[in-house]
């Protein structure tokens, strides 16, 4: 086996992926989500198949991103216009450096667009907030409304 094949790789999402997406989302929630959200409210978000929908409309729209190794799916981005809508690494998976790789693969491909890219973080999460700040992104507003608050946080591009 050559050693290419133990490299992730990052590919459009495509139809075929459905199933292990939506499968990979729910599982991270679940195993993630419960800290800061709690047991009712994640049950109830994956028991309403509202994480099933949001991955098929978006993989239906084009916005998806894969993260695989060895011909398995163990993390996805979602992309929308110039905001990374979602991103999630297999639980199994965390503190591998995948999420730098998948989170890098975003912001490259968003700021060859747009100046300036936003993502939304829940305000509890404190392990992702870590983790957007350590890889250089700028808490921003945080976002009141329906449901557990969220943080936005913004990068823009260098302009070297």
């Amino acid at each position: 086996m050559s050693t290419e094949q133990h490299l992730p790789v990052i590919r459009p999402a495509t139809g075929a992926d459905l199933d292990d997406l939506q499968v990979l989302a729910r599982r991270t929630i679940d195993a993630r989500y419960r800290a800061f959200l709690g047991d009712e409210a994640v049950d109830r978000f994956i028991g309403s198949g509202a994480s099933d929908a949001h991955v098929k409309n978006h993989l239906e729209a084009g916005g998806v991103r894969c993260l695989s190794l060895e011909g398995r799916i163990i993390g996805f981005s979602i992309l929308d216009g110039s905001t990374i809508d979602l991103m999630m690494i297999d639980p199994d998976h965390h503190r591998r450096g995948l999420g730098r790789l998948l989170l890098g693969h975003a912001e490259e491909t968003l700021l060859t667009r747009y100046t300036t890219i936003r993502l939304e973080s829940f305000a509890d999460n404190t392990s992702a907030n870590s983790f957007y700040e350590a890889c250089g992104w700028r808490h921003g507003d945080r976002l009141e409304g329906e449901g557990p608050t969220k943080v936005e946080y913004v990068k823009t591009a260098r302009s070297d």
